[in-house]
């Protein structure tokens, strides 16, 4: 028996891209078919596509591909359509804003057959030299809000990520991801969390984490360097034992850089991961 198969309350998964994309922190991309089989292989249970345009995709193909390799898809993430294409909720063009929500909404369909989440990080956008703040801000409520009210009719979910100051000024910490999700007022809102972005903004990963809670609808893991967890100083053993504590009982899902390489990341994380979640099950940390 595998030691993945004694964990019982995370199941563990990693992003891979289905397009090409300059987005660095994707630890597996290329051949879809290949990449699947070696993740399955690997002991994930799950895989996070990052889709950049969902009308791309052959979804017959990936379902049965899926299948073929028995891997959900917890989350699907939407921020190729900021990095290769440049749309956002926050756009000062409206008929640019109208896009980036188009682009958003074809993805629910699909989302609500996988039973997946659908992911907002950098689709929000950022503000623009010269605009208003609240303005922007005011743009972004009206966004989710319209999205959410769709993705609730199809019975799907939406997570908003708090990314560094470094890539958006546009909800970096938990406080202000929970600070949106209540102006927006959609239960089918929540957090996703990012142990790097953590790093960098949250004075306390456990205590944000903590804040959280109920909220937390996914979970991004990559260490203080953005490589694979065990690759640099965060304390992952605290952090899994405070989502715990917060009630989180979903995925985690390796987002990081392919560092030294895809194949070595991709192992190293699943390897490290299990032996932490492996090694608190036999000590009885309490569910």
């Amino acid at each position: 028996m595998n030691s993945i198969d004694t964990i019982k309350l995370y199941k563990l998964s990693i992003v891979l891209s289905c397009q090409p994309t300059r987005f660095h922190a994707v630890a597996l991309g290329g051949d879809f078919d290949q990449n699947l089989a070696f993740i399955s292989r690997l002991g994930y249970q799950g895989v996070e596509l990052a889709i950049r345009d969902p009308q791309q995709i052959d979804y017959t193909m990936l379902y049965q591909l899926l299948d073929c390799y028995s891997l959900e898809v917890p989350a699907i993430g939407t921020g190729q359509a900021w990095g290769e294409e440049h749309l956002s909720f926050t756009d000062p063009d409206p008929a640019a804003r109208q896009m980036a929500i188009q682009r958003f909404l074809a993805h629910i369909p699909y989302a609500a057959k996988l039973g997946a989440k659908i992911i907002i990080g950098l689709l929000r956008g950022k503000t623009q030299p010269g605009q208003d703040p609240a303005r922007v801000e005011a743009w972004l409520v009206e966004a989710l809000q319209q999205c959410a009210q769709a993705a609730f009719e199809k019975g799907v979910r939406l997570c908003i990520e708090p990314i560094n100051r470094y890539e958006t000024d546009l909800v970096n910490t938990v406080a202000s991801g929970l600070d949106l999700i209540d102006r927006v007022g959609a239960e089918n809102l929540g957090l996703l969390l990012d142990t790097f972005h953590m790093n960098i903004e949250e004075a306390d990963i456990g205590a944000a984490i903590r804040q959280a809670g109920g909220r937390i609808f996914h979970f991004h893991v990559a260490d203080s360097n953005r490589r694979h967890p065990g690759a640099g100083h965060l304390d992952f053993e605290s952090i899994l034992h405070g989502l715990r504590e917060a009630g989180y009982r979903g995925y985690l899902s390796g987002e990081f850089m392919p560092l030294p390489g895809p194949d070595s990341a991709a192992e190293g994380a699943i390897s490290f991961l299990r032996g932490i979640l492996v090694r608190q099950e036999s000590a009885g940390i309490p569910e």
